[in-house]
């Protein structure tokens, strides 16, 4: 199957190849699947280890990037139990459904109307300082930009950057040969700081517009500027050193900036975030910490294909 993830409209999210049956692939088999399909992540269903069926997983998952596995992602984890749901899969337990990854065991469940997933144990710490200036380099910031930043690590690892202003997140144009050289993924955020309705049509026009280039090319639907809410976060994600240069919507930058940005106080218990705009997409990520600190990371998931593989 492939589905839109992080979208209830088909073709704005960030879609997702998902094999269900990869019983019998061999790694190179399942890689170059997933560097044929050229998107940022593909999809193999299987068998619970035995590890994992003693722990309760319902199914086990290996995602794959045009150049590489990772551990753990987000769109892939939504996307996956989405499919393997609408293929007939039956959760061990009611109310809950839980994934085998390369991280171990994460949960899904329905929080406020949508599938969301228990992110992940962040690891995070402060980057090094001549690291950090050379990726502010290959973005085009200046550190004035910059009003906070951390290495994350949740399966993948981000260095993620809080920065002045929307603005300046639209105008990031990176060096993306740099950024694989350094070997840095990077999720650049900024939060709106207009509170003026004027300032938030500016802002989303200015958000939308290149996606706009790129319907008037015929590739994609831009979406209507104001179609939604304003979100409490903008976010971009650059992945050159995974094969993607700009990924459309990503659920594991997401998780770890929400347990960042909400341990910090730098945003509430419950907020929205948006990625692709820059891509012509319109992801919405629905972050949210409960009572116990778990943060879920929530959305929706659009089928878009069905049919069969020969691998």
């Amino acid at each position: 199957m492939q589905v839109d993830v992080f979208t209830a409209v088909p073709c704005l999210g960030n879609p997702l190849a998902v094999v269900l049956d990869g019983s019998g692939l061999s790694d190179d088999a399942m890689q170059r699947f997933a560097h044929w399909t050229n998107l940022s992540e593909t999809t193999f269903v299987l068998p619970p280890t035995p590890e994992g069926r003693a722990a309760g997983a319902d199914y086990r998952v290996r995602i794959f990037t045009p150049g590489a596995e990772l551990p753990f992602a987000g769109h892939p984890t939504l996307g996956t139990f989405h499919a393997w749901l609408a293929h007939g899969g039956q959760p061990l337990e009611a109310g809950v459904v839980r994934q085998e990854c390369g991280v171990g065991l994460v949960a899904l469940r329905d929080v406020g109307g949508r599938t969301a997933f228990a992110a992940p144990p962040l690891a995070r710490s402060t980057p090094d300082g001549e690291h950090l200036a050379r990726v502010l380099a290959a973005l085009g910031l200046a550190p004035r930009q910059v009003r906070a930043t951390q290495r994350l690590n949740n399966g993948p690892e981000w260095l993620g950057l809080l920065i002045d202003h929307p603005d300046t997140l639209w105008a990031l144009t990176p060096d993306h040969a740099a950024l694989k050289a350094l070997g840095q993924k990077v999720g650049v955020a900024a939060q709106p700081t207009d509170p003026l309705l004027i300032g938030r049509s500016n802002r989303e026009a200015r958000a939308f517009q290149a996606g706009a280039a790129m319907a008037a090319a015929g590739t994609v639907a831009a979406p209507a500027p104001g179609t939604e809410a304003e979100p409490d976060l903008w976010v971009r994600a650059f992945a050159a050193p995974v094969g993607v240069d700009e990924d459309p919507v990503t659920g594991s930058l997401n998780a770890s900036l929400a347990q960042w940005l909400m341990a910090e106080g730098h945003l509430p218990d419950h907020y929205t975030a948006a990625q692709g705009q820059a891509l012509g997409r319109d992801g919405r990520v629905y972050l949210s910490r409960d009572a116990s600190d778990q943060v879920w990371v929530g959305g929706d998931v659009t089928l878009c294909i069905r049919g069969e593989v020969t691998l």
